[in-house]
């Protein structure tokens, strides 16, 4: 009797102790296993799960999951590799001829092919799509398919970033079939190690795991990108594991997750910039003074200091993680001087001006912003701040409906030529150079760094267009980013780029 009574107790105690550890902020645990289930918490909604017809971080990252590009570039080494690409070959400087992977199926299980990435690039720089990213591929002269799994790339001229350009997310291949049934921008569609369930816009997304992908098919089961708009709300949830990863935290925020002991924080010196930009197309923006003035007054030595290690100072637009980078190029720009910023205000009436921020519903842009208003105001400007949700905040900036604003770039290629022409080439002028700039003699020098094979020449390009820019300041840049990611430990396996981005498919929990 003595023996099944202690046998009963020490039953009771294993049954108690495996109930406590299931309910731990640890997360979910199915049959003693930890459930291969994540939730990723957005603060804001996705724009659309087109490649073709997005251009935003948010959306973006659904994208990553569920297409792929031809090539991608490896995060440690920030080499390009090969991924639905086999191999290739430049005969010329202006031809590129690509081998594919074969028997990789979309996921409505149609082939992956050459005529697939023929319809993809084609539709892509298509005018009538109206690509918002259309600048990616506007080196390209014509797709031609030579195989079934064979394709040509003739380029107009010399292009040096191209495989860079064909490992950005906007170049990922979809399904043309699937694109022909149905709105990819609400359905998407791709060869990637996950597959569309469902969208409830300003709700959530959810993937699931692919189990027929042409590589291992990923641990995890089921990813649900949940929209929580207030960032103190997710960290919340990340803290009692209804939420197993954040990425993207505030520096007010840093302190705070990383005192969470089930949670592990991710950082490194990344490729995003941020910045101030001025709509070259109204008053008094278009004035050099009132742009050195701002610039004078904006103190972003003491901004940075708030962000906590979270930000990197340099008035230089490209960062010191892309290509193109010289440090000289620091010394272009214009250092904290209130004197005389108040001198240039005083000097051309810009006090008389009322002017408006027009910030995105980001807690890193209300950051800027707020401080920005706080130093504008002390050297005598009339500024106020107007925000807006990110996906109306993003048509209205393209529509250059703003005064001054605060833009980023994660600049996901790492080269510094898919920086400067998508966002102050005059060509981009109403699509993705929000800033409206427009310059002959910076055009004509980005030009020459992308119509360049020879790595040496287009960095010395790259260096002068920088230097003009920094000088003629349409932007200001505030700083550049430390990328950041905070998971559950229960999560495994997630590499962070330098870029921000980041794939799911080596993740799993246990």
């Amino acid at each position: 009797m003595k023996k099944w009574l202690i046998a009963l107790v020490g039953l009771l105690v294993v049954f108690t102790t495996a109930c406590s550890s299931s309910s731990s902020g640890s997360g979910d645990k199915n049959g003693g296993e930890v459930s291969q289930e994540l939730t990723y918490a957005t603060t804001s909604d996705v724009v659309g799960l087109s490649p073709i017809l997005t251009n935003d971080s948010v959306s973006s990252n659904v994208i990553e999951q569920v297409y792929e590009t031809l090539f991608t570039r490896n995060p440690e080494t920030m080499e390009m590799e090969p991924l639905l690409a086999e191999s290739y070959d430049t005969p010329d400087d202006k031809t590129w001829v690509i081998k594919l992977k074969e028997n990789i199926k979309f996921h409505d299980g149609t082939d992956f092919n050459a005529e697939a990435v023929k319809y993809t690039f084609d539709k892509f720089m298509d005018p009538e799509t109206a690509a918002p990213r259309a600048s990616l591929l506007e080196p390209i002269e014509s797709v031609n398919v030579v195989d079934d799994y064979t394709v040509e790339i003739k380029t107009k001229y010399p292009y040096g970033p191209l495989l860079a350009a064909l490992s950005h997310t906007n170049s990922s291949i979809v399904s043309p079939s699937a694109d022909k049934s149905q709105d990819l921008m609400k359905e998407p569609v791709g060869t990637g190690p996950f597959k569309f369930v469902s969208w409830t816009p300003g709700d959530q997304v959810v993937i699931e795991k692919n189990e027929d992908y042409w590589q291992d098919a990923p641990k995890l089961k089921k990813v649900v990108f949940k929209v929580v708009p207030e960032v103190t709300t997710a960290i919340s949830m990340l803290q009692t594991g209804k939420v197993q990863f954040i990425d993207a935290i505030p520096t007010e925020q840093l302190q705070r997750v990383e005192s969470l002991k089930n949670v592990e924080v991710s950082k490194q010196e990344g490729t995003p910039v941020y910045y101030m930009g001025f709509n070259m197309e109204k008053e008094p923006m278009n004035n050099p003074e009132f742009r050195q003035a701002v610039a004078y007054a904006l103190d972003r030595e003491a901004y940075v200091k708030k962000l906590n290690g979270l930000g990197i100072e340099g008035n230089s637009v490209i960062g010191p993680k892309v290509f193109g980078y010289d440090e000289s190029a620091n010394e272009a720009g214009y250092q904290h001087d209130l004197e005389k910023a108040k001198e240039l205000v005083k000097k051309n009436n810009f006090a008389d001006k009322e002017l408006t921020i027009l910030v995105a519903n980001r807690d890193s842009y209300m950051l800027m912003a707020e401080i920005a208003q706080s130093q504008l105001q002390e050297a005598g400007l009339n500024v106020s701040i107007e925000t807006m949700e990110w996906g109306t905040f993003l048509d209205t900036a393209r529509d250059g409906k703003y005064d001054m604003t605060f833009l980023g770039w994660s600049n996901t290629t790492s080269d510094g030529s898919e920086l400067l022409y998508p966002n102050f080439h005059s060509d981009n002028v109403g699509s993705s150079n929000r800033v409206r700039y427009s310059n002959p003699e910076f055009d004509k020098l980005v030009n020459e760094s992308r119509e360049n094979v020879d790595q040496d020449v287009r960095a010395e390009k790259l260096d002068e267009a920088n230097k003009l820019i920094v000088k003629d300041a349409p932007v200001i840049v505030m700083n550049h980013g430390v990328v950041t990611a905070a998971t559950d430990q229960s999560v495994k396996g997630l590499t962070l780029d330098p870029t921000g981005q980041w794939s799911l498919y080596n993740v799993y929990r246990e």
